[in-house]
């Protein structure tokens, strides 16, 4: 099983981050590798168990279960249902933390998953730099902050 582990700290308060990132179908308007995203069946985006699926700049699509939310701790956890990517059972986990020196925000994004044999250290590489590294420096964008 690979696991990918990345954090940072984001120059903003984190209630102003906890606005974005807990639409969970609101990627599309921040991370620059989506290029169009739905919940399927209209559900609301902040419902346990809603699916978002969405297309990825290239044409990719892929579908992703809304597994846990919690206002209270500022996380949520997801799974992937469909990608054509090998991510397989991959489960990922993001949580928010006020940093107080400075009102900025810790960011912690982790997963876990499989892969066919011989290509962990290729997925684990594509998934913290372009999904989670790339959406670090989205948010940072998006708010416009260093």
């Amino acid at each position: 099983m690979v696991k990918v582990v990345t954090s940072t700290v984001i120059d903003a308060p984190v209630e102003t981050v906890w606005d974005v990132l807990r639409n969970f179908n609101g990627h599309d308007s921040w991370h620059p590798i989506v290029a169009d995203s739905h919940v399927e069946r209209g559900l609301p985006s902040d419902k346990i168990g809603c699916v978002r699926n969405f297309h990825l700049q290239d044409g990719a699509n892929l579908r992703e279960l809304l597994l846990t939310l919690s206002d209270a701790d500022m996380a949520f956890s997801y799974c992937l249902l469909d990608t054509p990517v090998p991510l397989l059972n991959y489960v990922a986990h993001v949580r928010l933390a006020p940093v107080t020196d400075g009102d900025r925000t810790f960011w912690h994004w982790e997963s876990r998953f499989d892969t066919p044999p011989g290509r962990e250290q290729e997925l684990h590489d594509m998934v913290a730099s372009k999904v989670y590294q790339g959406g670090f420096d989205a948010i940072r964008a998006h708010l416009g902050v260093a």
